[in-house]
């Protein structure tokens, strides 16, 4: 609705940009900082509705993700729903975007699986831990720090996780049981005891992969309802879109309600999810110790154990959720206050360890259920976490019968968009440099999910830094040589600008006067200037003259701060030329003193 996005955007600025100028206890700050006090003044009846329902489209939708995401977590299940009602609740007061939805999703949950070695008090713990984390960079502004992660690198890594987690369930679809969980050896041990597949679970979960995705065409296709359609028409299209959005608690109802048809018979030829843990969660601090049979786990060796994950988690997490939150902030409209993101993800994490949540991040599929369902406000979370509490505390029971090749076709439906098929393609025609940190990411990740990560970025910034130390550069020969940096000088480019130079203009014979052309240069730094004055020297050495164009405020004060012997500026590059042809005489290659004085003192000055 246009009047909950202006709300919404009165109350949130871009993140990063903000200026800090009004004071911590100011109604603006407290408004930045609780989100909620933007709309709710203005909330409608209306914006009541619509929020009413699209929580119930969601809540529909979390509740069998969540119980298919504690599996990939290697969790029990109940493990899901503990994580996916704590995020709906803290979103409501701090979200600064009124279509994301926080809570267990699968890449989440697949690098719990990897950091947490399946022990429910591990992840609770990378819970709070990432909370922790994610809240200080909130309070510290360091959003900006995400990107430094570039696309190709998020892209390889999500890509890796949609294959990995959707030939994870491979074993859950066909039935086979003791299938270790490294994804190599998955492979191998999946491909070698294909003889063994469930001919009821792999039916099963076909038909469930089938309905799953006939429901979902039928979503994409309807065309959404008008109030000016006729009353029956109405109510049909309405019935389609209640059914295509809920289609995985409609499988999974279907799925479960089969096996329970079986179990009536006394036969049962499925593998069940089995018992869940009734009730709600206890509220209880997260474990810093666990107690094995083999002694005590301290705080300090969980730390240790968990090693990288504690970088990898929260980072990612915030990753996939300001993607989200800024991807559906472009799509309709409003703005997002990154930082403040960080914030209530990080507060989420950490209340939600209390209640035995692992940790959770915005996901991108309920999010498109919640926008597409024409949410107004963040209120929405408010339904969608009751419902799962209602599920926690009455539905529990009911979960024993659900099939698990029916949560296996719930996850690989909804990991198959994350491998984009697309982006290979796209940068092999935009820039096919950029297809290596992505390969490189895509690649490790099934080695290690850190080490992919870790070696991607890495790539990115050797790609990053190789640009900054040899940017290219124009050469047009003329009447007199000029050379045009494209892009900014920093000290990695110093020695590479001189042997340009020298080879254009010193090593030939004769030696010739050069133009540096500067108009792309916003900013350079002492080892450049160094540089630059030993250029100057070498060219008056042979005679010749170096002189300077195109130079920018900032840039030209550097220089004539400097002092630099031989420094000769043009505002233009026919000026500069017309000088440097000219036949030596009384000021061979000299700039009028009083010119460059008078630039200085009024360079000096501003």
């Amino acid at each position: 609705m246009p009047s909950s996005v202006t709300a919404l955007g009165q109350a949130r600025s871009s993140g990063p940009g903000m200026a800090p100028s009004a004071c911590c206890c100011s109604p603006a700050a407290v408004q930045r900082r609780l989100p909620i006090l933007a709309w709710l003044p203005s909330y409608s009846l209306q914006w009541l509705k619509m929020d009413f329902v699209a929580g119930l489209s969601v809540g529909l939708t979390a509740i069998p993700q969540a119980l298919a995401y504690a599996e990939v977590a290697g969790l029990p299940p109940q493990y899901g729903l503990y994580s996916a009602f704590m995020g709906c609740f803290m979103y409501f007061f701090l979200g600064t975007s009124r279509d994301v939805t926080l809570g267990p999703t699968a890449i989440m949950s697949l690098l719990v699986s990897f950091y947490t070695f399946h022990e429910p008090a591990y992840a609770v713990l990378l819970a709070f831990l990432s909370g922790c984390i994610q809240l200080a960079m909130g309070l510290l502004r360091l959003g900006f720090l995400l990107d430094f992660i570039s696309y190709p690198v998020i892209k390889g890594f999500t890509s890796a996780a949609a294959v990995t987690i959707g030939f994870g369930q491979i074993k859950n679809l066909l039935g086979l049981q003791n299938i270790p969980r490294p994804f190599f050896l998955q492979v191998y041990h999946t491909f070698l005891r294909i003889a063994e597949t469930s001919v009821g679970d792999a039916v099963l979960g076909l038909v469930c992969m089938l309905l799953l995705l006939v429901l979902k065409l039928m979503r994409d296709h309807v065309p959404p309802v008008h109030p000016e359609m006729p009353p029956g028409v109405r109510l049909s299209r309405g019935l389609v879109w209640a059914a295509t959005t809920a289609r995985n608690a409609l499988v999974v109802s279907f799925a479960a309600l089969v096996a329970y048809s079986f179990e009536v018979t006394g036969y049962q030829p499925f593998i069940l999810t089995g018992e869940t843990a009734e009730g709600l969660p206890p509220v209880q601090i997260p474990p810093f110790s666990v107690t094995t049979a083999n002694g005590t786990i301290s705080f300090t060796e969980m730390v240790q154990d968990m090693g990288a994950g504690l970088a990898v988690v929260p980072l990612m997490g915030l990753l996939e959720s300001i993607a989200v939150a800024k991807a559906f902030a472009s799509q309709n409209n409003y703005r997002i206050d990154a930082n403040q993101e960080l914030l209530a993800i990080g507060l989420t994490n950490m209340l939600g360890s209390l209640v035995s949540s692992y940790p959770v991040t915005g996901s991108f599929g309920r999010t498109a259920v919640n926008a597409q369902s024409g949410v107004c406000t963040p209120a929405g979370g408010l339904v969608t976490g009751v419902l799962v509490l209602l599920s926690l505390d009455y539905l529990t029971s009911l979960f024993y019968y659900i099939p698990k090749s029916a949560l296996a076709a719930v996850i690989i439906m909804a990991v198959a968009p994350l491998f984009d098929t697309k982006i290979f393609r796209t940068l092999w025609r935009v820039k096919r440099l950029d297809l290596l940190p992505l390969c490189v990411t895509f690649l490790l990740c099934f080695w290690e999910v850190q080490y992919g990560i870790l070696a991607g970025a890495l790539v990115s910034l050797l790609m990053l830094l190789h640009s900054a130390a040899r940017p290219e550069t124009k050469v047009s020969e003329g009447p007199v040589l000029v050379l045009q940096p494209a892009s900014g000088l920093s000290f990695p480019a110093a020695e590479a600008l001189r042997e340009e130079i020298l080879s254009q203009a010193l090593e030939v014979s004769p030696p010739r006067c050069l133009v540096l052309e500067c108009t792309h240069v916003c900013s350079i730094d002492y080892t450049v200037v160094l540089g630059l004055g030993e250029l100057l020297q070498d060219f008056q050495k042979q005679g010749v003259a170096l002189a300077f164009v195109g130079l920018q405020v900032p840039v030209l004060r550097v220089l004539l701060s400097a002092d630099l012997k031989g420094f000769q500026y043009f505002s233009t590059l026919e000026e500069a030329e017309k000088h440097l042809r000219q036949e030596p005489g009384t000021q061979p290659y000299n700039i009028r003193e009083d010119s460059i004085l008078d630039q200085k003192v009024a360079l000096l000055k501003a």
